[in-house]
Order: C-alpha cells, then structure tokens, then sequence
C-alpha cells in the first residue's frame, strides 16, 4: 500500500512540474497575452523572409508586441502583416517598419522606427513607410560580384 502512495506522490510532482513548465514557456515565447494590453496595426512588405505568427516586435531594441499574422495580398502581391504593440506605447503616424536581423545567425524580427510626429498611429491602421527583410545570400553574391569587375584608382 506504501509504494502505489509513493508512485501517487512522483506522479503529482511530475505533472506539477509539466504543468509550470508549460506556463513558463508561454510566458517566454509570448504566446500567452498575461495582463498587458495590447492594439493591433499592420504593415505591408514586399519580403517578409524569416518572420512568422509569433516573431517579436521590437522598439529601440525592446519587445513591445508580436506578430499576429502575415497573409499575401492578392491585388498587390505583398505580406500583408498584423502585429500587436502594448497599449501605452504611441507609435508617431510618420514611423517606419522594418524587418530586422539580429546576426548572422539570429533570427528576424519586426521592428518599428519611429518618427518625429506629435500625431500617434490610430489603433487598426496601416503603417504605410515598411522596407522588407534582406537576404544574406543576395547580399554576400552581390558582394563578391561585385568586386571582380573594379580596377584601382
């Protein structure tokens, strides 16, 4: 009778510790939305390479909200996407959105540069100046490319 307790006892433990780990993981990642509110705005990209639902959107190197979908836009043929920024931040209505690197080998996250307007974006409109994510691949082909056909001056 002592071991099915002491087997009852570890199962309990374990599915505790499951039970936090997972509410940890989505605290971390962003998936839960916890007590921060948040407003939506999009943005269109010629190139959304390397983002995806879920993928930070920062100012000035801080996470102030993330993706909440990317959809192609068949009229214009550009990544329509949605993201969120937490309420209290006010993104002026002249800022520009860009897909940013965080290394050669990090990841890609979407990030707001803000204007110098007094006017704050509207909750649910579109940010209008955007510049796509670059491909490193390109970038390192044009490089060496391009230096072949050069002479010294």
């Amino acid at each position: 009778m002592s071991e099915s307790k002491a087997e009852v006892l570890v199962g309990g433990v374990v599915l505790a510790v499951a039970v936090g780990f997972l509410i940890y993981a989505g605290k971390t990642t962003g998936m839960t939305t916890g007590s921060a509110r948040e407003y939506q705005l999009s943005a269109s990209f010629r190139s959304a390479d390397g983002v995806s639902v879920g993928t930070d959107v920062r100012l000035a190197g801080v996470k102030v909200g993330r993706v909440t979908q990317i959809a192609l836009d068949p009229e214009t043929y550009r990544a329509k996407t949605t993201f969120t920024v937490q309420e209290g931040i006010n993104v002026p209505d002249d800022s520009a959105v860009a897909i940013s690197s965080e290394g050669l080998l990090g990841g890609n996250y979407v990030e707001i540069m803000p204007g110098g307007s007094p006017f704050a974006v509207e909750p649910g409109s579109e940010i209008e100046f955007t510049q796509g994510s670059v491909s490193l691949v390109s970038l390192l082909m044009k490089f060496v490319s391009g230096g072949e056909g050069e002479t010294a001056q």
